[in-house]
């Protein structure tokens, strides 16, 4: 059933996306009490559903705008097969905006090392998710190193350090206030150096106060090109699910900064708020590569498409 996909795997899944399960199918349960047919008041009903979910104005409209079409195409569709049709139509967003599905912690082949540099906002869980990667790289037998570039906050590069020691990966660190750019040469020379699989670069979050975002990681990644041309090979955007179209607003502000080539959406499972992958996906057409599903370091799980839409709509399914 699961293909590579494991049964453990599936459970923390299921589990990471209840709240979302039970609000979305609550609210729309409300939506079709007594109604036999897709009609308009069905429609606006969903529409209200879907935009409360966090999957956000824009991807709402144009899911709302695909059931018409179906509803207008086949006369005969009842409002029981709503649950259905919107899980169909949600897969397919889902599909046009995603690369293709993968089920483990890979790194691009002929790239080694894989350079990730990762951005987003203090709080979202960015050097959790880097611990956590860092655990599941090494998991699948790569050898990692680490590079604390993130320098202006006191907390970050000692969080990144534990981190380190945590999992038993070696991180280059400078202390704080020290040259960002600086740091992620290093690390990158290190792990050259140390034929490592996969160097990952913690960056900092906030620097309109200090330096201009912009321009700072335009630098690390000019100073990682001296040593790899095409460095960094990703920059993995993390952002806190729990807040909703809040973390829209931080993907347009990191997505006009730098080119941002992959997502992480942390802290799904503490929220009801798990529609805000589907718009994120849809309105960046950026993949979303890695979604948090709980504490555990294997609750950081590569985003799987069809699973993830499995175990939303799981609960209500045989309804």
């Amino acid at each position: 059933m699961f293909g590579l996909f494991s049964k453990d795997k599936k459970e923390s899944l299921d589990k990471g996306l209840e709240k979302s399960k039970e609000s979305f199918f609550g609210k729309l349960g409300k939506a079709l009490v007594g109604k036999s047919t897709i009609d308009d008041e069905v429609l606006d009903n969903l529409e209200e559903v879907l935009v409360s979910s966090d999957v956000g104005v824009d991807t709402t409209l144009k899911i709302i705008e695909r059931i018409q079409q179906r509803v207008a195409r086949d006369k005969y569709l009842g409002a029981q097969e709503l649950d259905r049709i919107l899980k169909e139509e949600i897969a397919l967003l889902l599909s046009e905006n995603q690369t293709k599905d993968v089920v483990d912690f890979e790194t691009p082949v002929g790239k080694k090392p894989y350079v990730l540099m990762v951005v987003g906002v203090n709080g979202v869980g960015k050097t959790t998710t880097i611990g956590k990667l860092s655990s599941q790289f090494t998991k699948n037998g790569k050898k990692v190193l680490l590079g604390a570039a993130d320098t202006f906050r006191a907390a970050a590069v000692d969080q990144l350090k534990i981190w380190g020691d945590r999992v038993g990966v070696p991180v280059i660190s400078k202390g704080m206030n020290t040259d960002p750019s600086a740091v992620a040469f290093d690390a990158v020379k290190a792990g050259v150096e140390q034929g490592v699989d996969v160097i990952i670069i913690d960056t900092a979050g906030r620097l309109h106060t200090k330096i201009n975002l912009m321009s700072e990681l335009s630098k690390i990644k000019r100073v990682m090109e001296k040593v790899i041309p095409d460095a960094p090979h990703d920059v993995l955007l993390v952002l806190d699910g729990s807040t909703g179209q809040n973390a829209l607003i931080q993907a347009r502000e990191f997505t006009k900064a730098t080119d941002v080539t992959c997502l992480a959406i942390t802290k799904l499972d503490g929220t009801a708020k798990g529609g805000v992958v589907i718009g994120i996906s849809d309105e960046f057409k950026i993949p979303v590569k890695y979604i948090g599903v709980g504490e555990k370091m294997e609750d950081l799980q590569v985003f799987n498409k069809t699973e993830f839409v499995d175990s939303l709509f799981k609960k209500n399914e045989g309804r």
